[in-house]
């Protein structure tokens, strides 16, 4: 589970070549999110050192494809979306009930969620924030 906090940014929206902002991100200690795409993905910084609340860029491919994500992907370009800071929120340690999934041979061995309702602090919002706004001022 998670909890996420959009933020007000002018790249919302905003035109780019993937390679600039890839290149220009890294130096801020961003990283492509695991989760992408040949179509779209995230740029991901952490906000606390147990890797649980992060800042995200989010971007959709407008022209091209991500290929790889460790490798230039000239001509792809993209198109910012809402940034937000999202809050990994669950239990410490094993799930004494962990079961075997159908597919894969694989342990489902953590937790249920803390709190499913619960929120993004005002200070992670804040340094969120900071950082987008140290950022942006690169990218505009």
């Amino acid at each position: 589970m998670c909890a996420l906090k959009p933020i007000h940014s002018a790249l919302d929206g905003r035109m780019e070549e993937y390679d600039r902002v890839y290149d220009y991100l890294q130096q801020h200690q961003f990283t492509l999110g695991g989760n992408w795409e040949y179509d779209h993905g995230s740029f991901d910084h952490a906000l606390d050192e147990a890797n649980k609340v992060w800042l995200r860029l989010p971007f959709e491919v407008t022209r091209g494809r991500l290929e790889s994500a460790d490798a230039p992907n000239p001509g792809t370009r993209i198109m910012m979306g809402t940034p937000f800071v999202l809050k990994h929120l669950y239990n410490e340690g094993l799930d004494d009930d962990a079961t075997m999934r159908t597919y894969g041979a694989l342990f489902d061995q953590f937790q249920a969620p803390v709190d499913e309702d619960a929120k993004v602090e005002d200070h992670w919002v804040t340094r969120g924030e900071q950082l987008l706004r140290k950022v942006e001022q690169g990218l505009l």
